[in-house]
């Protein structure tokens, strides 16, 4: 009797479990064949959790192809063809030379076919691309049928898929589990403050890897949202080792093909909580936030400052000349030798700064000042022609970006050029919707908002450094400072439950991150002769910064006056410095 080798696949490890009937009904098929024709099995190779795109990367199939090139071998016996394979690019094809090489014969229950003969070379080049048609249609019908029941709010997938504390059931459909507690928890830390993963993952219980996941996931609000969609072509497949299933990449769906779905009435989290977070995480990713625990030991402000020359984050850092010294630098200055503002002790610049946060954002008279200067630009409004320039730029960069996810589903340009080209455009049009965010008017917001917005400063130089950098966190501020001078705080807080549109530059303006922004309320801010800030004019932007006795002029025709409110003028500043002081007994040198 001739000897064959007997091949039997699925494509998944489920169809491979003892409660299924697959493999068993291969076999039973298989012997039957094997019986027909004469046969005698002397190898048996399964192989499970292997497409049929993906039997060359298996190495039970290298072990077929070895044992084929034996003389003893005649043939192989399998159920179908597909279970030999289902081609997805004619490299696939070089299985069925190996057949033509050692001369071995396929043995199906229709018939045998041998490659060697001109009929088995036609007829197994034909049953090859069936097969590899049958499993596009395949990919192609599953597809559609996900789509509907994301459409419809039913679940597409399997539970692996759920998202954390959320389960379905078909009377009940989407729903939150016990577990979605914990989540609620989380949220709750996070908004408080609690930012680090790691602390967070520890007080709720839910592990860390999770968490920037599950603080982005819309499903706590009641809503599915699907963003995102697998990359159907034959090069986004990805296997594991061994040839088994892995999935595919996944690629950002147009904005008329995003499903969002109401499932759930009830919703785990509000609606303005979950902006928040989104805006607070946006914020943590954009700084390069990360837990350090002997920073956050000394350095109150770490990872909240950034150049107001260039831009950069300002890090934290310790210098021994003698004794230990703190400082905050630009990361342009310490390394990349780009910029030239100066090194700032820490004890200086962090006095400053709670002065500023703790008595100038909780004086009514200054806010006061900040909502005039906002009513003033919001009725000023952008230029309404480049407003409609940037308008009309998106506009066309979206139909650009339109047309490369046309080009490359149609097979006309490749995953590298299209993945370069959706860069490039995604690029220009981030820079447009920051420019059209800026020339957008400002929204109208009263001192009593302001006020009750910065509550949470009224006590903050009676809290320790952990609490104060909680409240930091919590409200996400990004303080633009340079040789001791800040020129802009911006913040990401509630207004009427709305998104505050940014006022002036931010590096958080997007399209996911608003900002409040006091820039221009204040362009330089300076130490009084009684030890308080003040604003300089607003018509005058001029930086300059120094002690009691500072002579620098103010210019020509700009008014000025006092943190303390008791002197206020016009022309040099260095007389009515000297006055100030005078009346609280300071000496201005």
């Amino acid at each position: 009797m001739k000897k064959v080798i007997e091949l039997i696949r699925v494509s998944t490890e489920a169809q491979a479990e003892n409660d299924r009937a697959s493999i068993p009904a291969q076999r039973a098929i298989n012997r039957r064949t094997a019986q027909a024709y004469g046969l005698e099995i002397a190898h048996s190779i399964e192989i499970a959790d292997v497409s049929g795109a993906a039997v060359l990367l298996a190495p039970e199939m290298q072990q077929l192809l070895k044992l084929i090139q034996s003389p003893e071998i005649h043939g192989v016996v399998a159920r179908e063809f597909s279970r030999l394979m289902r081609p997805e690019n004619f490299s696939d094809y070089a299985l069925l030379q190996a057949f033509v090489d050692s001369k071995t014969i396929l043995y199906l229950p229709e018939g045998p076919i041998d490659f060697n003969s001109k009929t088995g070379r036609l007829m197994g080049a034909i049953r090859a691309a069936i097969a590899g048609l049958e499993r596009s249609e395949l990919l192609e019908r599953s597809w559609t049928a996900k789509e509907e029941r994301r459409r419809a709010g039913a679940c597409p997938s399997g539970h692996i898929t759920w998202p954390y504390g959320v389960g379905f059931s078909k009377e009940a459909g989407w729903h939150y589990k016990p577990e979605a507690e914990k989540v609620r928890e989380a949220f709750r830390l996070f908004l408080s403050g609690v930012t680090c993963y790691s602390e967070l993952s520890r007080k709720s219980g839910i592990p860390r890897s999770a968490l920037p996941i599950i603080l982005r996931n819309p499903i706590y609000t009641g809503w599915r949202v699907y963003d995102q969609r697998r990359d159907m072509s034959p090069g986004a497949v990805r296997v594991r080792d061994g040839g088994r299933q892995g999935d595919r990449r996944k690629a950002l769906r147009t904005p008329d093909e995003i499903i969002r779905v109401r499932v759930i009435e009830e919703p785990l989290i509000s609606q303005a909580d979950f902006n928040r977070a989104q805006k607070m995480v946006e914020a943590k990713r954009q700084r390069g936030s990360r837990a350090r625990v002997e920073t956050r030991r000394k350095f109150t402000y770490g990872g909240f400052l950034r150049c107001a020359a260039c831009q950069l984050l300002i890090y934290s850092q310790s210098s021994h000349r003698g004794k230990l010294f703190d400082y905050y630098v630009c990361k342009g200055r310490q390394y990349l030798h780009t910029c030239q503002t100066l090194y700032m002790r820490r004890e200086k610049l962090e006095e400053k700064l709670d002065f500023l946060l703790a008595v100038r954002l909780t004086d009514n008279g200054f806010l006061q000042e900040i909502v005039g200067e906002q009513e003033r630009r919001r009725n000023q409004g952008g230029s309404q022609a480049r407003m409609a320039r940037l308008q009309a730029q998106i506009t066309g960069l979206r139909e650009k970006q339109q047309r490369v996810l046309d080009a490359y589903f149609e097979g006309v340009i490749n995953v590298d050029d299209r993945n370069r080209r959706l860069e490039a455009v995604e690029r220009d049009l981030k820079l447009a919707q920051t420019a059209l965010l800026r020339e957008a008017p400002t929204p109208q917001v009263t001192a009593e908002e302001l006020s009750q917005l910065f509550q949470p400063f009224s006590d903050w130089r009676l809290l320790a450094l952990e609490d104060k950098r909680r409240i930091l966190a919590a409200v996400v501020p990004e303080i633009h400072v340079a040789d001791y001078t800040v020129k802009a705080i911006c913040m990401i807080l509630p207004h009427g439950g709305k998104v505050v549109r940014p006022v002036g530059f931010s590096r958080l303006e997007s399209r996911r991150c608003a900002v409040l922004s006091l820039q221009p309320v204040f362009p330089a801010i300076e130490l009084c002769a009684d030890g308080r800030f003040h604003p300089r004019s607003l018509q005058h932007s001029r930086v300059f910064s120094g002690s009691a006795g500072t002579r620098a002029p103010a210019a020509p025709g700009h008014s000025w006056r006092c943190g303390c409110g008791s002197v206020r003028g016009a022309g040099r500043l260095g007389q009515p410095l000297r006055q100030c002081a005078a009346q609280h007994g300071l000496s201005t040198g």
